[in-house]
């Protein structure tokens, strides 16, 4: 068994003395593992950084089997980030959660393609915010439940919708969450009106309207992983500094 495919470095831990665990989501046979020997060695350690993109050669004599991987950098996504704290901590994040929700070897080419794209959008301050929480509610969407900001819930109203309901993801107008507002989520007006920018503010509640779900029926209840959890409190130290 083998095949060939372009995979995202997700993680990668150390496997007796010379060789790695890499963990890779891949276009085209998702998140799948594969032994590399001499993976930990000095030459290629900066390969296997999360975020990077590789070429990948996987190869086993079962599929159930772990298997090896060779595999080519093509692009350094993580060492240009290491100046930008926020930048690198939504990448950690991103990565992490996609190795402890996705199913393994199940393909989800929509979720590769939308951290290409997350990928792309770091090196842009301007941008990265709103491509990032777009994909976080796109991993959602994957996993089988999309948020719905179209309407209010409750009347059906296109106007005034601030709120999001925890049970139902669907948006609430602020007239009909008015009774509800000490336990409803927040909606941040640039996930449903493209004209406006997301600042700080912005992102921090949009963090805790798609973490909430994501902890809910992505992770089954479990708590977000220490990587997402850094990435908010980033966003909190940016917002206490200006």
């Amino acid at each position: 068994m083998e095949w060939t495919d372009r995979g995202i470095v997700l993680s990668a831990r150390k496997h007796g003395e010379t060789s790695l665990i890499v963990s890779l989501l891949t276009e085209h046979n998702g998140r799948h593992a594969g032994l590399v020997r001499g993976g930990a060695g000095r030459r290629s350690r900066g390969i296997f950084q999360p975020g990077n993109i590789v070429n990948a050669h996987w190869r086993a004599r079962l599929a159930e089997h772990l298997g090896n991987y060779s595999c080519e950098l093509l692009e350094a996504n993580s060492a240009p980030l290491l100046d930008s704290p926020l930048e690198l901590a939504a990448l950690q994040s991103a990565t992490t959660l996609l190795e402890i929700s996705l199913p393994e070897r199940e393909k989800h080419q929509n979720i590769f393609k939308g951290l290409v794209v997350v990928l792309e959008a770091l090196g842009d301050p301007q941008i990265w915010p709103t491509v990032y929480i777009k994909w976080e509610l796109g991993l959602l969407k994957d996993l089988g439940f999309g948020l719905d900001f179209r309407c209010c819930a409750a009347t059906g109203k296109t106007d005034d919708l601030i709120y999001v309901s925890p049970k139902t993801g669907r948006a609430v107008s602020r007239q009909a969450g008015a009774p509800y507002k000490d336990i409803v989520l927040s909606l941040p007006q640039f996930l449903i009106k493209p004209e406006i920018e997301c600042n700080m503010p912005d992102l921090l509640d949009a963090l805790k309207l798609s973490g909430y779900f994501l902890q809910q029926h992505a992770l089954g209840g479990a708590a977000l992983p220490p990587a997402r959890q850094r990435l908010v409190d980033r966003v909190r130290r940016q917002i206490k500094t200006k």
